[in-house]
């Protein structure tokens, strides 16, 4: 690196008495995409995708655990939402650890605790200890996911901001989808302890994590550490430098904290908003109102339609068990691409047009299925498939916009309480399809609460969401 290039790095935060919050973000909006976000999305994104991988086994381990430990509908139910349980509850304990004590610490020990879960699951023989374990298991995932999203979210420029943290965001339906070939595969050949044994390997990225990535300047400025805030920038700064083989863009004169021409200043109560009661202050409580609606309705949605499907398609339709994981899979891969289209779109569409556009579609699509009566296996794959890249698409768009919609004093916290109620709805969403499933004569009743719930969503984001693309954080957020 050449002693220019060396200069014009450091100078904005070359001591740590020149550094601030505003400097920190001016320092990151100049920053090129280079190979070092890359390689932090790639390290960050592998333990997300394992995250999302250990999260739908349970739905292909179903079906075995039924006739192995004779579950009834109601045990069945309790497999299925006692990890979300878990991911409600680590959700929200987590949001508040990482505005404590930092994201790198809770993503680390997060997935280090999920894999000791997963591998003590394969020694489950009864019911009642595998809840458990599923429980403790939820906990880690439910709070390494918000973290994570709010931590790629601080060390992300605005411009084309969309794009980059959903094509790392892209992992976690990649997880899914994984997940779900692999099971539909393993499971019928070796048994659902073997899938919960090799799920748990990943564990040890806790150490990688730890080792390579560094913690989120933002953050380590709002808490008053702006000596360490300004050494790990200036490191950051060096390996966009070298990776880009140039020097760096010198940073604005001032950070981006004043609002754009046609948003509102903030007024000291949000100013000094933080914790729970931050959520809710000024324009903070219509945002943590309509972000959670959205975050209930599209998993109320998706996990309603993925944690039956095979149950559904096995006792309502008479699929053999692998001919139904196989069916299921089908859905999970047409959610893959749906979150690909809006990666791609997100930052032209802007974040609002994305919710209405893709939990409208799914509504219409759920509903066009009870309408034809949902007849027939086929009939059913097409629709649920075709629904699936719309509520795919609107889930993965939340973990790039909530983020966007807090300060970084209380960012992790935002997520983690919109992971929070994102649970809510994987929770209520399998129980209400049990219940409604239970007592029908068919499915079609199903699938009208699930487009109802869907056209509840996007009525919501189409007319009351914000939108927030391409704005630097600190605008948006003061």
């Amino acid at each position: 690196m050449s002693t220019d290039t060396s200069k014009d790095a450091a100078a904005p935060g070359s001591s740590p008495a020149g550094t601030t919050r505003a400097t920190i973000a001016a320092r990151f909006e100049r920053l090129p995409l280079s190979r070092w976000h890359v390689t932090v999305r790639l390290i960050v994104g592998v333990v997300t995708f394992f995250e999302a991988f250990d999260q739908l086994l349970i739905a292909y381990a179903l079906p075995e655990l039924r006739d192995e430990w004779q579950l009834s509908t109601g045990d069945a139910t309790a497999v299925l939402t006692v990890g979300s349980v878990g991911m409600l509850v680590g959700a929200l304990l987590s949001g508040r650890l990482a505005d404590r004590y930092g994201r790198v610490k809770v993503i680390a020990y997060c997935v280090a605790a999920s894999g000791v879960a997963s591998l003590a699951l394969t020694a489950c023989t009864s019911l009642t200890p595998f809840l458990a374990l599923r429980f403790l298991q939820g906990l880690a995932i439910g709070g390494e996911v918000p973290v994570a999203a709010a931590f790629i979210s601080e060390i992300t420029r605005s411009f084309k901001r969309g794009r980059f943290v959903l094509l790392y965001e892209l992992v976690f339906p990649a997880g899914l989808t994984i997940g779900a070939l692999v099971a539909a595969w393993v499971v019928p050949a070796a048994g659902w302890r073997v899938m919960f044994a090799v799920a748990a390997v990943p564990g040890l990225l806790a150490f990688l994590v730890q080792r390579k990535v560094p913690e989120s300047p933002r953050w380590l400025a709002e808490r008053g550490r702006l000596e360490e805030a300004d050494a790990v920038m200036t490191g950051i700064e060096a390996k966009v430098s070298a990776a880009t083989g140039g020097p760096l863009p010198r940073p604005a004169a001032s950070a981006p904290t004043a609002p754009a021409p046609t948003a509102t200043a903030a007024t000291p109560a949000e100013r000094a908003a933080t914790g729970i009661r931050g959520l809710f202050t000024g324009r903070y409580r219509r945002r943590t109102l309509v972000v959670g609606a959205i975050w209930f309705t599209g998993y109320f949605v998706n996990y309603g339609v993925t944690s039956w499907l095979p149950s559904i398609y096995k006792d309502e339709y008479g699929l053999t068990l692998s001919d139904a994981l196989l069916y299921s899979t089908v859905t999970s891969v047409a959610g893959l691409l749906g979150c690909l289209i809006v990666a791609l779109t997100v930052d032209v569409l802007g974040r609002r047009r994305i919710f209405a556009i893709c939990l409208g579609a799914s509504a219409a699509l759920l509903l066009t299925l009870a309408a034809l009566g949902a007849g027939t296996p086929a009939q059913v794959l097409i629709w649920t498939s075709l629904s699936a890249v719309g509520f795919f698409g609107s889930n993965i768009c939340l973990y790039l916009y909530t983020p966007e919609l807090y300060p970084t004093r209380m960012r992790a916290l935002g997520c983690s309480v919109g992971g929070a109620v994102n649970r809510l709805g994987v929770i209520l969403g399998p129980i209400l399809v049990g219940v409604v499933y239970a007592a029908g004569d068919s499915v079609t009743a199903v699938f009208v609460m699930l487009g109802a719930v869907a056209v509840v969503g996007a009525v919501v984001a189409g007319t009351l969401a914000e939108e927030t693309a391409n704005r630097p954080l600190e605008e948006i957020s003061p």
